[in-house]
Parts: C-alpha cells; sequence; structure tokens
C-alpha cells in the first residue's frame, strides 16, 4: 500500500509557504526550527520533488511547490473538520478568541453559530480590538486564537483568506473630488492607514485625515456621511458605499492577508476546534488560483 502524507508535514509546509520563512513558520505550528527543517526534508524525499527554493533570506516555492500548496491546504482543511465531527462531544471549558471590529459583523456570525451548535457546553469569549492589541493580548496569554490583519507578513500568522483593499467613498457625496482629499482612518498603529497615506505621498496628491478612530463602525460612519474617504477590505464594504477606481485617481491597493494567530502558551483542544471551525467558515485561499503570491 502506498504510504501517504503526514498531515502535520503539509500544516508546517502551508506556514512556511505563507510566512515566506522556515524561522516565522516554526512560531505558527509552535516546533523548533530545526524539527521545522526535517519535516519538510521528509516531506520532500516522500513526494521525490524538491518544494522550496532560496531566494536570499526567503524561502519560495519551486512550481511543484505551489502545485502541491492547493492539495496541502485542502488535505489539512478536510483533516481539521473531520477530528471536529467526532470530537465535539467531548469538549466543554471556555475559550478566548480576538477579531477586530473590521471583520466583526461580517464574520462572527457564522464562526459563532457553528461553533455553537458543534460546542453547545462551551463558553465563547470574544473580544473585539484592534489587531495590534490582539497580538498583545495573545503575547500575555490573554486570548486562545486571534483573528488579524497581516498585511506585510511581519508577524507569523496562519493566513487563511486574502481580500483586496480598496478605496471607499459614499455613493450619494462627491467627497473623492475634494482637494485637499478628506480621510477618515483608524489610528497610527494601523496597517491600512499607513498603506493609504503612503500611496497618496507616492502619487503626490493633498490629502488631510479629518477622522481618525480604531472602531470601524466610526470610520464607515464618516464615509457613510460623504465627510471622508477610507480604505477597507472587500469584507467590509456597507451599502451606501463606492468602491473608487484608478481611473478616479486612485491607485490599487495591496491585498489584504487575514490569519489566525495562535496562543504558543497555552495550547488546549478546544482552542484547536475553534481554530478549525474559523479556517472552515472563513477560508478563501482553497483554490490555487487564489492561493498563488
Amino acid at each position: 500500500m502506498t504510504a501517504l502524507i503526514d498531515v502535520d508535514q503539509l500544516r508546517t509546509f502551508i506556514a512556511i509557504a505563507e510566512t515566506g520563512s522556515f524561522t516565522k513558520a516554526a512560531e505558527v505550528v509552535n516546533k523548533t526550527q530545526s524539527a521545522v527543517s526535517m519535516q519538510i526534508k521528509r516531506l520532500e524525499e516522500r513526494i521525490e520533488r524538491p518544494i522550496f527554493a532560496r531566494d536570499g533570506r526567503a524561502s519560495k516555492l519551486t512550481e511543484d511547490g505551489q502545485r502541491l500548496l492547493d492539495y496541502a491546504r485542502r488535505i489539512v482543511k478536510l483533516n481539521v473538520e473531520t477530528l471536529a465531527a467526532f470530537s465535539d462531544a467531548e469538549l466543554s471549558g471556555r475559550v478566548r478568541l480576538g477579531v477586530p471590529d473590521d471583520y466583526a459583523d461580517r464574520y462572527l456570525p457564522e464562526i459563532m453559530a457553528r461553533f455553537s451548535r458543534a460546542y453547545p457546553g462551551v463558553e465563547l469569549t470574544v473580544i473585539c480590538e484592534p489587531s495590534v492589541d490582539l497580538l498583545e493580548r495573545i503575547d500575555a496569554n490573554e486570548l486562545d486564537l486571534a483573528i488579524v490583519t497581516n498585511c506585510d507578513g511581519k508577524r507569523a500568522a496562519e493566513t487563511f483568506r486574502r481580500e483586496r483593499l480598496l478605496w471607499v467613498t459614499s455613493n450619494r457625496h462627491p467627497t473623492h473630488s475634494e482637494t485637499p482629499l478628506p480621510l477618515a482612518l483608524g489610528r497610527p498603529s494601523c496597517m491600512w492607514r499607513r498603506t493609504a497615506i503612503e500611496c497618496l505621498e507616492t502619487t503626490g496628491r493633498p490629502f488631510r485625515l479629518l477622522y481618525s478612530s480604531s472602531n470601524a463602525g466610526a470610520v464607515a460612519a464618516a464615509v457613510l456621511a460623504g465627510l471622508a474617504v477610507s480604505v477597507l477590505p472587500e469584507s467590509g464594504l456597507r451599502p451606501g458605499m463606492r468602491v473608487l477606481t484608478a481611473a478616479e485617481g486612485f491607485p490599487e491597493l495591496p491585498s489584504c492577508r487575514i490569519g489566525l494567530v495562535r496562543n504558543a502558551h497555552e495550547s488546549s483542544a478546544l482552542a484547536q476546534a475553534l481554530a478549525g471551525h474559523v479556517i472552515s467558515s472563513l477560508d478563501n485561499l482553497s483554490e490555487a488560483t487564489q492561493a498563488a503570491e
């Protein structure tokens, strides 16, 4: 009988592909770097193909590695779903999840509904804060899992979703034609804020920061009222908003990576089960065309 591929090796492989680094991947999967290297060596031996090539300090996928990535994501996802299906009744207790309020309205209903049906006796604690604060809570052992924005890839995170970052305005007001351009953005630590400002500075377009808030609802309110333009991911679009295009003077922005960060200090079966539900509910990287860099 043909030997099967080790699912844990595939999970490590996905982490390296997403972070571009064996070191960062080791943080994601909670293993030593040498253990990660050994897993990849065995995986390459199993499929008889090299899957990574060195590109300076980064680890880039080979053509065979790109092919394997889509299969790996589907296998790991199905494995998580299978284990959850047969272990639901045995789990109880409390699990803590952090979610930026940018994603809470769009993502939380499905996550909470699926998880509550599977684990009716479990207490799910949800904290809504900006990604930077959630990462601090993870490090302080105040959260088991956090869904975070990972635009720059500097923090090791298990990326499971990618969305376009978009310029948005009110569909009833010509706010985007004002000079200087009025902006409603997050606080200074917000990646989207930095991205928007850098883009405008590069193009030489005058702007003024009119509203600043870490609350997504407050930023959206300023946009819908026709007071300012903002930058949001696709999932943050609301009725009454309009996407601005390059033809209108708003250059394309980099994509936004949404990832899952796990508490390395304290791992539990409940946290692993919740992670599986999060990824199953929100994953949009299953197709190879979306997974490719």
